[in-house]
């Protein structure tokens, strides 16, 4: 896996919401998320399975909305859109340790770092909050001429977020 995959890969990570199976847009629209007014625990979860995906699916669940949309991801700056509307995740680049086994090809990273939310629309006008979040990382790189390849994409990847702060609506 090449630096720049990796760096791309993590960057993308780091997007509290970053990642990437492909949900199509009328599964989207046929999210109902719950919404009640007020001040809570938010928590979100993203898996995914691509390293070079710029979208994936999110769910939201607590005590101020539930739902499931689709996380539009940004270097620094999510949009996360529901059927009834969007917000913004602003997100710090994740810490953590990160290793690649240039033998195996196995790629593993466990980092965290923290988010705010923001410029709502729709159902969401007015949202604020913030919170924490924690990214894992388990990929394998593509083998060329029977050695780890630096420039090939990961033949596997899995990622999975779980973030989750106070949110006020």
């Amino acid at each position: 896996m090449s630096a720049g995959i990796v760096r791309r890969t993590l960057l993308a990570a780091a997007g509290v919401m970053a990642l990437a199976v492909a949900v199509s847009e009328v599964g989207m629209a046929a999210a109902s998320p719950r919404q009640a007014a007020g001040s809570g625990t938010e928590h979100f979860q993203l898996i995914s399975a691509s390293a070079t995906a710029n979208a994936a699916p999110v769910i939201a669940y607590g005590s101020v909305f539930t739902g499931h949309g689709i996380d539009h991801m940004g270097s620094k700056v999510d949009t996360f859109t529901f059927a009834n509307g969007s917000f913004k995740v602003t997100h710090s680049p994740a810490k953590g340790p990160q290793s690649f086994d240039p033998k195996t090809c196995l790629f593993t990273a466990n980092q965290h770092g923290t988010y705010t939310i923001g410029h709502g629309t729709g159902a969401y006008k007015g949202i604020t909050g913030s919170g924490r979040y924690q990214l894992s990382i388990l990929g394998l790189g593509a083998r060329s001429g029977g050695k780890c390849s630096q420039k090939l994409p990961p033949v596997g990847f899995q990622l999975v977020i779980k973030a989750s702060g106070p949110v006020h609506l």
